[in-house]
């Protein structure tokens, strides 16, 4: 596994963001590579309300999180199918595991990952202090790397099969049509359904849609020169006005309207 991936994809005005709180990427223990993308850290004090806005990657998280005024906590947060806003104020830390989109299921053995899309689940018999109180940050990744694995990952050749198909839906930018997809890895389309939905929570279709807008996101984010309807075909959309569309139901706002100024995002046109 590559070290922790460098870009901003799915995250809100990343530079608002990153100018209020503390965020790091951090590589997981050898034995666990496999499954995760990495962790992710975030610390934050400050002195007026801030809400972020993520549109999630096709990946479960397990999430340790403290908010001032509140108990600890842990949870299982499965894929978020819409926008994703979370108010921060005071002072706060999460420790969150990003897993690979069908990484998560050996840790899960015995229910489809789909179980949990759309879904935010506390585990009350996890104790987050272990994560979430050292201050030293190499102490927190290497709590997260006992508590998983503790859980005893059970390896999976289908866990693996799917996440290499999702990679390669997120790398290869020809891959418009699930039927084209399925008949290339010479797989029928019920089949491929059938493996995204235990093991990865939302179909292919849905995985091929939500990449685009990713990448949309980010052209929107670093030019604000973007040739709307040229990025549509590139990005294998019939035509602008379906990228204009599936951009404003996940984000929130037109692309062009978000190109211009993103702390408008989240907000109902």
């Amino acid at each position: 596994m590559a070290a922790p991936r460098r870009d901003t994809r799915g995250i809100v005005d990343a530079a608002e963001l990153f100018a209020r709180v503390d965020f790091r990427r951090r590589e997981p223990a050898e034995p666990l590579r496999p499954y995760l993308e990495h962790y992710w850290l975030i610390d934050w004090e400050l002195t007026q309300p801030y809400a972020s806005h993520v549109v999630p990657h096709p990946s479960v998280n397990i999430v340790f999180q403290r908010f001032e005024g509140q108990e600890p906590f842990a949870e299982v947060a499965g894929i978020g199918l819409g926008l994703f806003t979370q108010k921060l104020e005071a002072r706060g830390r999460v420790c969150g595991i990003q897993f690979r989109p069908g990484g998560y299921r050996p840790f899960a053995p015995d229910h489809p990952v789909s179980q949990w899309t759309g879904k935010r689940i506390r585990l009350p018999d996890t104790d987050p202090a272990p994560v979430l109180t050292p201050d030293d940050e190499d102490a927190r990744v290497a709590a997260l790397d006992t508590y998983l694995l503790s859980l005893n990952p059970h390896p999976d050749p289908q866990a693996d099969l799917a996440m290499t198909l999702v990679d390669r839906i997120r790398t290869d930018r020809t891959i418009r049509r699930v039927t084209d997809f399925a008949r290339s890895e010479g797989m029928s389309v019920r089949l491929l359904q059938r493996l995204f939905a235990a093991y990865v929570g939302v179909g292919p279709k849905w995985v091929i849609l939500r990449y685009r807008i990713h990448e949309a996101l980010e052209h929107a984010e670093t030019d604000h020169t973007v040739a709307w309807a040229t990025l549509a075909a590139d990005l294998g959309y019939a035509d602008q006005a379906h990228l204009i569309r599936d951009f404003t139901a996940t984000v929130g706002v037109p692309p062009t309207a978000y190109a211009t100024n993103p702390a408008t995002s989240g907000t109902t046109p």
